[in-house]
């Protein structure tokens, strides 16, 4: 198993904006952001998750929302931007634990076809295994 974790800040406050943590289950990557997901951290989470995407031949990638208290467009492009990429190696992106905020922000982009929706962690490892 691996595990990544990096906190962004802004550099002059001591507010955390987000924490996240990678870690793989059966072949599936596992990104589990916390905090909000806003504009000044989605380049950090950028470079942390571009790379997994690069090394892997077909990225399975599970987006854990369960600790995200916040995401602006800039992190919804983010993930967008994620899913186009994982997409383009045969790849797949699904997500558990979305916010009522977070499902309104995809459904006002109309982004609510783009990533596969599961009802917990298990049904979601098992969905994208195949």
């Amino acid at each position: 198993m691996n595990w990544h974790l990096k906190c962004f800040s802004k550099a002059n406050e001591k507010e955390k904006i987000m924490a996240a943590k990678i870690r793989k289950r059966n072949g599936i990557m596992i990104l589990e952001p916390g905090g909000k997901i806003v504009r000044s951290s989605v380049s950090e989470l950028r470079e942390m998750i571009l790379p997994e995407i690069e090394a892997a031949e077909a990225p399975h990638i599970l987006i854990n929302f369960e600790h995200v208290n916040r995401m602006d467009s800039s992190g919804l492009g983010t993930l967008a931007e994620v899913r186009t990429l994982a997409s383009r190696k045969n790849g797949r992106i699904g997500v558990i634990n979305v916010s009522q905020q977070i499902n309104d922000l995809i459904v006002l982009s109309r982004l609510v076809r783009v990533f596969e929706r599961y009802d917990n962690e298990d049904a979601a490892v098992s969905g994208l295994s195949f």
